[in-house]
């Protein structure tokens, strides 16, 4: 059981955290590191007690939690795409960030009843760094496993060079990937860090400081997106996010893909609107009980933190590691091109007069709904990239955007 102070921190963290600042060069540690510990120390993060904090119920909520629609059809996906790879043995989904394992199960579950033959040759790894999540997975994904399900856990950095056939899933993964954080102070691009705050602070122990950037990266980034943040455009004290370990990331899975395709679904934005003026705060977010903020020095350890992805940045990386780029389409558009459309016109056909049959269909419907609402999750960007394959081969789930 973690121990938390009056103000609702991981003592524990905050201890450990605070003594890496001491021991740092000027005491201080980048965003990044700041953000890596809160996040993912083994012990400590919040993903290491993740399980009973994800969901309706706890801190935030992802697709899956709507129930299984959204696993079918991105099963329907993945099917395609087996389809279009001339049906490899095996053909492996490689799922980076599986949460609960809802996903997976809900994909598994699909294709046991749906596409056997899929399923018989499915090599389904999952990526995970969390230890309290892979206990959660395995409990959930047994019974599959149980049914002939071939489903291994492992480290990205274990998986040999352009040896999957097959297709790397993520799903809200790469928006909680640990980010710097960068501000135009006096015409100069300067790193947010974080030290210790003074005694007598309030509830947060440690405070931001700026100075000299901690790695040439952070320049050449916004030079690659074409990017002047000195220009007269952007105000004095613009604060933003740039997310190196997501170039680390696509590097990875461009490396390891032989033949096949990238799906990543998150929420952001192209460089052009994530770098606009207005956004002068950037758009690091803290969810704590279903309630959001911009504070990351509060409930050190028991809070989430998530920055927007930008999308431009994955996709220009991808295409320096030899990926072509298939499109980059909203959630919305990315279910209804797969089908979704479809089951809520059935829905609304039924004719039952059972109210209990009555108010399962609503509930059905209106989490449907919510999958696709442009507003909510449907304005979630979809990035489709793939290796070896022909870029002219339609995908079901890019047929949206004809709609």
């Amino acid at each position: 059981m973690l121990q938390l102070d009056e103000h609702g921190n991981c003592k524990a963290l905050v201890s450990l955290i605070s003594q890496q600042i001491r021991e740092s060069i000027c005491d201080r540690i980048s965003f990044a590191e700041y953000m890596e510990l809160v996040l993912y120390h083994p012990q400590y993060g919040y993903y290491a007690t993740a399980p009973s904090k994800i969901g309706t119920q706890g801190d935030f909520f992802t697709s899956p939690h709507l129930g299984a629609e959204f696993g079918e059809l991105i099963a329907e996906q993945l099917l395609q795409m087996w389809q279009l790879l001339e049906y490899p043995h095996p053909f492996t989904v490689v799922e980076m960030g599986a949460g609960q394992g809802l996903l997976a199960s809900d994909i598994l579950n699909y294709l046991v009843h749906r596409a056997s033959d899929l399923f018989k040759g499915l090599d389904y790894r999952i990526v995970e760094r969390a230890p309290a999540l892979i206990a959660e997975q395995k409990h959930q994904l047994k019974p599959l496993q149980e049914r002939g399900a071939q489903i291994r856990w492992s480290d990205l950095a274990a998986i040999a060079p352009e040896s999957v056939t097959g297709c790397f899933l993520s799903n809200e993964l790469v928006d909680a990937l640990p980010v710097h954080q960068v501000i135009v102070e006096s015409g100069q691009l300067q790193e947010v860090y974080v030290t210790l705050a003074e005694p007598a602070a309030d509830d947060r122990p440690f405070t931001e400081v700026s100075g000299e950037l901690s790695t040439p990266q952070l320049a050449e980034y916004f030079e690659q997106l074409g990017v002047d943040l000195m220009a007269s455009r952007y105000p004095d004290r613009y604060q933003t996010e740039v997310n190196l370990a997501a170039l680390d990331w696509m590097a990875a899975v461009a490396n390891r893909l032989q033949r096949g395709y990238v799906l990543t679904i998150d929420y952001g934005y192209s460089s052009e609107r994530y770098y606009h003026p207005v956004r002068s705060q950037g758009t690091l977010q803290c969810y704590y009980q279903h309630r959001h903020h911009s504070d990351p020095y509060r409930y050190v350890g028991q809070q989430d933190i998530t920055a927007h992805v930008n999308f431009t940045a994955l996709q220009k990386q991808g295409e320096r590691w030899g990926l072509d780029t298939l499109g980059l389409t909203k959630q919305g558009l990315f279910l209804m091109g797969l089908g979704l459309g479809d089951r809520i016109a059935t829905l609304s056909q039924s004719t039952s007069t059972d109210a209990k049959t009555i108010q399962d269909i609503l509930l059905r419907r209106d989490a449907l709904q919510r999958l696709v609402d442009p507003m909510g999750l449907g304005n979630f960007g979809v990035l489709i990239q793939s290796k070896g394959v022909p870029t002219d081969q339609l995908l079901q789930g890019l047929a949206g955007e004809r709609l």
